[in-house]
C-alpha cells in the first residue's frame, strides 16, 4: 500500500509531494481537511509509528490553547481524531513503513524508498 495523509492548504505538504515525485495514480492520496481521518486509519498509523504521540503535532497553533496538555497515548489520539490540525502531516505510508513529519530527515528517508 501506498498511501498519504496530508492537506492540500499546506505549502508544505505540496513541497513535499512535488519532491518525492507523488502523484494520485502512484499513491492514495487523503485530504485529512476534505475526508475525516478513521479511527481504523489512525491505529494502522499507530501501529506503523509506535504510539500516537509521535503522530501528534506539536506545533499545530490550537496545541498553544490545550490546558491540560495531553499526557497520554489515548488522549494523543482523541485530540487527533477530534482535530486534523493535530496530525503531524504529512503521513506517508510505504508498505510497512512510515514516514512523519516534514522534516528533512523524515523526507531523506523517504526518498530511498520504493
Amino acid at each position: 500500500m501506498k498511501k498519504i495523509y496530508y492537506l492540500s492548504t499546506c505549502d508544505t505538504c505540496k513541497r513535499i509531494i512535488n519532491e518525492l515525485g507523488i502523484t494520485s495514480s502512484d499513491f492514495e492520496m487523503q485530504d485529512i481537511k476534505t475526508e475525516k481521518i478513521t479511527a481504523g486509519q489512525l491505529d494502522a498509523m499507530k501501529e506503523l509509528a509506535g504510539s500516537f504521540e509521535s503522530l501528534f503535532s506539536r506545533i499545530a497553533r490550537k496545541y498553544k490553547e490545550l490546558d491540560p496538555k495531553p499526557s497520554s497515548e489515548s488522549e494523543y489520539k482523541k485530540l487527533i481524531l477530534d482535530e486534523y490540525t493535530f496530525l503531524k502531516r504529512p503521513v506517508i505510508i510505504v508498505g510497512k513503513k512510515v514516514f512523519v513529519g516534514n522534516s528533512k530527515a523524515v523526507i531523506e528517508e523517504a526518498k530511498k524508498v520504493d
